[in-house]
């Protein structure tokens, strides 16, 4: 961190170019996020993370500074945002106002926005991937890649990931090998964080859930998510408007909900925007297409993933799971997710046999994986 005094810890750090590069550029503290070196945790979504989020330049979006290696561990070097993230502040409040849950809902779907015109899908867009600049009215900064696609440049999205009370019900119901629209599975988990940050819990589960065990309280969810099981609360006041936009959100059907677009023109939406903010992205996606990463800037950042992917001298010769410092893991707080919840884990499908397993991630980015079996397609 610029200014301060290096500590033992960061010997690993210490004199690395890359690092003290964008140190130097930025002027300002960094969120580094610590992968460890070896097949085991660099694969594939290590390397698209990499690639999709290096072309995304927007004010709404964390800006990747720099990649690079140490004896032990990948390092994403990126803009540190000092709000802490959406989750925690929805959660401090008890849910939030609707001017205050739209005056976010209204930034995240321009950065959404944004990242669809430029050929990339999150796949994991949730409150706790969505940032706080720390400012007076704070701004939001969406992060976290590691399980987009790129449509323009990649295959298209198969794979049954995100989070799971974020999933939109085609990625549950999808079969090994079909495609589903990675575009309008963003949309769903869209309408997912806006449910949340009006009532302060999540639209598929229910009180007793907490009477099954973790397996059984998560396939309850996701049997919700697939036919739109939701309600509001009669407690809670909530306007025609916010409750027509969710629920045409909230549509299991994609080709029946309600796109990126009409959400940017719904009414709800629209209150209070300045009529500039819905041409605000014109300009930076020309910017962006005309400055895309170059080639040899790709193919360094691949050359790199590829050498991480190995098992290093350093890291053989440690026993053990090779985890972040503890000081490093602060600096890489707002970005890497301390999840504590089953229903804040992320799913990922196993590519040999089909097999769905959910990751829970524990403090400071280790990891625990327990196999689940997935709910059927409804029927028809």
């Amino acid at each position: 961190m610029p200014g301060e005094a290096v500590a033992p810890e960061y010997d690993l750090l210490r004199g690395n170019p890359k690092y003290e590069r964008a140190n130097k550029e930025t002027g300002a503290n960094l969120a580094l996020k610590f992968i460890p070196r070896g097949p085991e945790h660099i694969n594939k979504y290590v390397e698209r993370e990499i690639l999709n989020h290096i072309k995304l330049r927007h004010p709404h979006i964390i800006a990747l500074r720099e990649v690079f290696l140490t004896q032990t561990h990948l390092v994403l070097a990126m803009e540190h945002a000092v709000g802490g993230d959406l989750f925690k502040y929805v959660s401090s409040r008890r849910g939030l106002p609707e001017d205050e849950a739209r005056w976010f809902f209204q930034q995240l779907m321009i950065a959404v926005d944004y990242c669809h015109r430029m050929g990339v899908s999150s796949r994991d867009i949730k409150l706790e991937n969505a940032l706080l600049d720390g400012s007076p009215r704070s701004l939001i900064k969406l992060a976290d890649f590691g399980f987009s696609k790129d449509a323009n440049d990649q295959s298209a999205p198969t794979s049954r990931v995100g989070t799971p009370a974020y999933l939109a019900p085609e990625v549950i119901s999808n079969r090994m090998g079909q495609v589903y629209d990675g575009k309008k599975a963003d949309v769903w988990s869209c309408g997912v964080l806006l449910y949340v940050m009006l009532l302060d819990r999540y639209p598929f589960r229910r009180p007793g859930d907490n009477a099954y065990g973790p397996n059984q309280k998560l396939n309850l969810m996701l049997q919700r998510i697939l036919v739109a099981d939701y309600a509001f609360p009669e407690n809670k006041a909530l306007s025609p408007g916010a409750r027509d936009l969710i629920s045409r959100i909230l549509v299991p059907d994609p080709e029946q909900r309600l796109s990126l677009q009409h959400i940017l023109a719904h009414p709800w939406f629209l209150e209070g925007l300045h009529p500039a903010a819905l041409q605000f992205n014109d300009r930076l996606v020309e910017e962006s297409r005309a400055n895309q990463p170059s080639a040899d800037v790709l193919t360094e950042a691949r050359l790199i993933v590829q050498e991480a992917a190995k098992m290093s001298a350093a890291v053989a010769a440690q026993p053990g799971e090779q985890g972040v410092p503890e000081r490093q893991a602060a600096l890489s707080g707002e970005i890497c997710d301390s999840l504590n919840s089953s229903l804040r884990g992320s799913l990922q499908e196993d590519g040999e046999d089909g097999e769905v397993v959910q990751q829970q991630a524990e403090e400071r980015g280790s990891s625990v994986v327990t196999p689940l079996s997935m709910p059927p397609p409804p029927p028809g």
